[in-house]
């Protein structure tokens, strides 16, 4: 019994060093050759969105530039800093480029080489947003290591994804995952050398700090100073939980969506959703409303057709999901390097199902693209349900904007009754790529890399204040100011409580 356990431990030892990978071990440019093609290709022929916000002349030369990079590098994080910077190129928020597993989990283990504390964009700079001994709560950043804090976050971007050229939502990535990011763009660092302001000063002071490893960052992260601001982003929640509404006066009603995770029509949770809005536009109209707040800041998106029925409630036009939609193919390519647990030899019998649907669908051909019908649900015309709000609406918004979220954030901000107070969206205004997600395994470095499909053209009218390959864009800007942030007070919603208050001396 001895002689096995001990056998045993000697094996988990073994296998440990053996199968144990790190992203700084050497990776050798020849595979990085072979996983780039099969990356370019992939992008060339599933990935609709390829030239939404790029030109071709653009992607080649980003193209070009990847392969002169890889002959400066030698190492498998080098090489997956490409993939992110190709991937980000693109200007998708659902582009998304990870690490296999057995590199995750590596990460996890690091005990040192990870920046010690969140940040957070405040007033127009980075903050440190954790109480600590060493560099007070609220202090600007002004460089880590000799370099400035705008340009460290220039080189974060790339591991982020966001609609178009949109940076806003960056910043959201960022924040969350800020240590992670720089230690994948800088490697791992013993001490960090902060310039920094305390705030009201304009004493540039410098402290050496200890880095900390990857668990302990996030336990920071868990315990940051704006956690109990912000920490509904991050929560899982429960049915109840999604939406609510608080009349606040006789005449002001505020409406929040956290997210449209609900379901679709085949769902109790939908059916349940349903009733809640039935229930509350039927009392907002007998109640006769006239400043409808609907906070949506929160809202990363979700199923359908959980936006479009809100939409439905705020709305007096008839409306349609899209107004175009199409893939790039026929039949789901390079079916060798997708991401699935079937075998390769059985994967054109389990992609069968979604070829189908994708011929049922997207069945008009124009040359290379192939477009959704008439007849598909996303085209169907909606019309304003009975109990629609006809007063004065107010959509706040924020850079955690996105997909289904972002949409109808659109579609409301197109409303002639309706202005948008926030900051600008993640998610695109006239379009984004979405629905169907398909994801790839690159051969030789196993990164995973994944894109949605259908490119879509929303309903939404034409806006001189919004632009092409950007987020949503608030009619009033207003972002969580300093003091707000330290009294932990909602800056946002202050504003537009006053906006109506003005309306109404008017």
């Amino acid at each position: 019994m001895k002689k096995t356990a001990y056998f045993s431990l000697l094996f988990v030892a073994i296998s440990n060093i053996i199968f144990a990978q790190s992203i700084d071990d050497t990776f050798s440019q020849k595979k990085m050759r072979k996983d780039l093609e099969v990356f370019k290709n992939i992008r060339l022929k599933a990935n609709s969105g390829l030239y939404k916000y790029r030109s071709e002349a653009q992607i080649d030369s980003i193209y070009l530039w990847a392969e002169k990079e890889i002959d400066k590098s030698s190492t498998y994080l080098d090489f997956y800093n490409i993939i992110c910077q190709l991937t980000d190129f693109e200007g998708s928020l659902h582009n998304d480029t990870g690490l296999p597993e057995r590199y995750v989990k590596n990460l996890k283990r690091e005990s040192y080489g990870y920046f010690p504390y969140p940040i957070k964009w405040i007033d127009g700079k980075w903050i440190i947003n954790y109480e600590n001994n060493e560099i007070p709560l609220g202090s600007e950043i002004i460089e880590i290591n000799g370099v400035p804090i705008s340009e460290v976050v220039l080189n974060l971007y790339k591991y982020y994804t966001t609609d178009g050229q949109n940076i806003t939502g960056k910043r959201i990535g960022i924040r969350t995952h800020f240590s992670r990011y720089y230690r994948f763009n800088y490697g791992q660092e013993e001490k960090f050398q902060v310039s920094f302001k305390k705030h009201t000063s304009n004493l540039e002071e410098k402290k050496t700090i200890k880095s900390v490893g990857y668990s302990e960052y996030y336990k920071r992260f868990n315990n940051r100073y704006s956690k109990a601001f912000d920490q509904i982003y991050y929560v899982d929640l429960k049915a109840d939980e999604k939406y609510k509404y608080e009349k606040i006066d006789s005449l002001t009603g505020v409406l929040t969506v956290y997210t449209f995770s609900m379901g679709n029509e085949t769902t109790e949770e939908h059916q349940t959703y349903l009733a809640f809005l039935d229930s509350i536009f039927s009392k907002i109209k007998t109640e006769n409303i006239k400043h409808l707040i609907v906070d949506i800041r929160q809202n990363g998106g979700g199923t359908d057709p959980n936006d479009l029925v809100t939409y439905s409630y705020l709305t007096q036009r008839n409306f349609q999901e899209n107004k175009q939609a199409w893939i790039s193919f026929k039949k789901v390519p390079y079916l060798k390097y997708t991401y699935t647990k079937i075998p390769r030899f059985l994967r054109p019998l389990g992609v069968g199902k979604y070829n189908k649907m994708f011929q049922e669908d997207f069945y008009l051909a124009k040359g290379n693209r192939f477009y959704q019908g008439p007849l598909s649900d996303d085209h169907k015309i909606r019309e304003p349900n009975k109990n629609a709000f006809t007063g004065n609406s107010y959509l706040l918004i924020s850079p955690a904007v996105a997909s289904a979220g972002s949409l109808f954030a659109a579609m409301v901000s197109g409303n002639e009754n309706t202005r948008v107070i926030g900051e600008e969206t993640m998610g695109g205004y006239y379009g984004h790529n979405g629905h169907t997600p398909l994801g790839y395994i690159l051969p030789k470095s196993k990164i995973e890399t994944f894109f949605s499909v259908v490119n879509l053209e929303q309903d939404v009218p034409k806006k001189g204040n919004q632009i092409y390959n950007r987020g949503i864009i608030p009619d009033y800007e207003v972002s969580q100011n300093y003091e707000d942030y330290i009294n932990q007070k909602d800056t946002q919603m202050d504003f537009v409580l006053d906006l109506i208050k003005s309306k109404a001396t008017e």
